[in-house]
């Protein structure tokens, strides 16, 4: 059964029981929506109820009536889900969100977090990753499992975002506890095979959510065991899309040892590129665009690291095209900070990019990026990071001014440098105006070498 399996993994990886302290971490809060299920049922409210006693979550149950026929996990109503999910996390101020639908004898649970696709945070969730549990053990009268209900808190906190170092802190706290407890289970009858896939690739999320940053060979082959011992089931996983989440979470561990593991690190480049590119067969553009969209920006980043590393200006490109996939789906016009972010990273990879093949056009295509981000990033809104990108497309202006000799390029530097300048001198940032003046200096010194 599962959780023989579950126990004699974590027993073996667990370590030392966290020690008893006074430390209370700051409570982050939870909303549960009442289950989309075709019985009479409080199935959602039980496990809001069981989660309110778990540490560090504050946990409201959400019965507004509404149409929750998106939560079938069809392409066609995706950004129905993600709009609706958005808007009662907005409303309620919570962290995350945990959806429940019933699929015959299963209850579904999905997680979104707080802009899940918009923004970082070390959450290694998607709103397409689902654990199954047999419906009976919500109906009323059932003792919700203490084990099974384990997982669901692990998932919870495994989605809440932690961008800030005192959350990420917290975060790993808690997964410690959720970890240590997890591997003293002994509840082996409760669930059958046929939840092994999902149950793996939640503990492998949790695992891989504690231990990401370590440098660790033991925790890389505890979570990578856990994620191939949900794809050696994959002939019990019903839809396609839970297998292209279990393939993304494997390109996330390379990724992550890939950062933080010194040894093999090109077998850790090449093993994420893989189970990326894996992932995307199963969570396509046309049909999970967000989740595929959102492999791309990662991929981007991937290849941009290796191409740091190998100075391989095949990878540079192919970071600049993994972007543009993330560009076509995440639109200025549904996702404007995270377009603005993109706009933001392909400036910077086309300016590396056509300082390196000495092209114009392509250095071009780097400022239009650029402006582009100015549609969201103001001078009136963000006037630092506003004048920072101004400076950015003067380099860029005056890189080729330099190269072809063209006052014109080399004037328009000198505007852009003027107008960060300005803002670096009114807010008193000396470092910044120290630097933009010996630009300012070296693009006046060539324009008068060409007059």
């Amino acid at each position: 059964m599962v959780f023989n399996w579950v126990k004699n993994t974590f027993v073996k990886s667990a370590g030392k029981q966290a020690a008893h302290s006074e430390y209370t971490p700051k409570p982050f809060k939870v909303v549960v929506v009442e289950f989309a299920d075709n019985v009479e049922s409080n199935s959602g409210e039980s496990i809001a109820s069981f989660l309110n006693k778990k540490e560090a979550l504050n946990v409201t149950y959400y019965n507004e009536l509404f149409n929750k026929s998106f939560l079938n996990l069809e392409n066609k109503t995706l950004f129905d889900l993600i709009d609706k999910g958005q808007d009662i996390l907005d409303k309620t101020g919570s962290d995350v969100l945990i959806w429940g639908y019933r699929e015959g004898a299963r209850i579904r649970l999905n997680f979104q977090s707080d802009r899940q696709y918009e923004t970082e945070g070390f959450s290694f969730l998607s709103l397409m990753d689902s654990i199954y549990i047999p419906a009976y053990f919500i109906e009323p009268g059932y003792p919700f499992p203490e084990s099974i209900g384990n997982i669901i808190y692990g998932a919870v906190i495994s989605a809440r975002k932690s961008p800030d170092r005192e959350s990420k802190i917290q975060k790993k706290y808690l997964l410690k506890k959720i970890i240590d407890i997890l591997s003293k289970e002994n509840s082996s009858k409760i669930l059958s095979v046929e939840y092994m896939p999902y149950i793996m690739n939640f503990l492998g999320i949790i695992y891989l959510s504690f231990s990401f940053d370590n440098s660790d060979d033991k925790d890389f082959k505890i979570v990578k065991n856990l994620f191939e011992t949900a794809i050696k089931h994959q002939d019990l996983i019903t839809n396609p899309i839970h297998l292209g989440c279990i393939y993304n979470h494997l390109g996330q561990l390379y990724d992550c040892a890939a950062d933080h593991m010194s040894k093999k690190n090109s077998a850790y480049f090449k093993g994420a590129i893989t189970y990326y590119r894996n992932a995307q067969k199963y969570l396509s553009k046309y049909n999970y665009p967000y989740d595929y969209g959102y492999i791309s920006n990662k991929l981007s980043d991937l290849f941009f690291n290796f191409w740091k590393k190998t100075e391989d200006i095949q990878a540079l490109r192919d970071s600049v095209f993994q972007l543009r996939e993330a560009e076509k789906i995440y639109t200025y016009a549904l996702f404007p900070e995270f377009w603005s972010s993109i706009q933001g990273k392909l400036g910077h990879l086309l300016s590396i990019l056509g300082k390196l093949t000495n092209s114009s056009e392509i250095s071009d295509l780097a400022i239009a990026s650029y402006k582009n981000q100015q549609k969201i990033i103001t001078e009136r809104r963000d006037p630092l990071s506003w004048a920072k990108i101004q400076e950015k497309i003067g380099e860029i202006y005056y890189t080729m001014g330099k190269r072809d000799l063209d006052k014109d390029l080399l004037e328009e530097a000198l505007e852009y440098f003027h107008d960060a300048l300005y803002i670096f001198e009114n807010m008193h940032l000396d470092n910044e105006v120290k630097v933009l003046t010996t630009n300012i200096n070296k693009t006046s010194q060539n324009l008068h070498a060409i007059n």
